[in-house]
């Protein structure tokens, strides 16, 4: 079996479960990402025409929320915390240095696929800026150091 027809038998059971509800568009893509591990271009026809709205606000929707991805994902995601609160205790050189450190930019994946960058807009530690999350795990008061301590421990 190909990856595009994986694709197209997941997406029909998706839409199938979908059938006669309403407002499923984020539903539907959050069991697509769920499923497949980002959206798949190949999708957002389907999706649009199920959902009888047009691609193009299947896209406005996919791209204005910044969980959803249309690659894939590295192995590990690494966020950051990109709000007020983190800004003031020194999340953008944490971030310049993560960037560094990486090589990659926001929304990029290392070249070995091992960890995928992506700026968050608050992870609710506010008292204990700047804030990361690695593979769902919250850390605070994060600094370049304890950063490199966190990237080094996935190797």
């Amino acid at each position: 079996m190909s990856d595009t027809t994986g694709i197209a038998d997941g997406l029909d059971a998706i839409l199938a479960a979908h059938d006669g509800v309403e407002g499923a568009l984020l539903p539907i893509l959050h069991a697509v990402q769920a499923t497949f591990g980002h959206i798949p271009d190949e999708a957002l026809p389907r999706i649009a025409r199920h959902q009888m709205i047009s691609r193009a606000e299947v896209w406005g929707v996919l791209t204005f929320y910044h969980d959803f991805r249309t690659r894939p994902a590295g192995r590990h995601v690494l966020k950051l915390c990109r709000a007020e609160s983190c800004q003031a205790m020194g999340a953008a050189a944490l971030a310049d240095h993560a960037r560094a450190r990486l090589g990659i930019d926001w929304h990029g994946t290392t070249p070995d696929g091992q960890v995928t960058l992506e700026p968050v807009f608050c992870l609710g530690l506010c008292a204990c800026g700047p804030a990361a999350m690695l593979d769902g795990q919250v850390a605070g008061r994060v600094d370049p150091a304890r950063l490199d301590r966190m990237i080094g421990e996935l190797a």
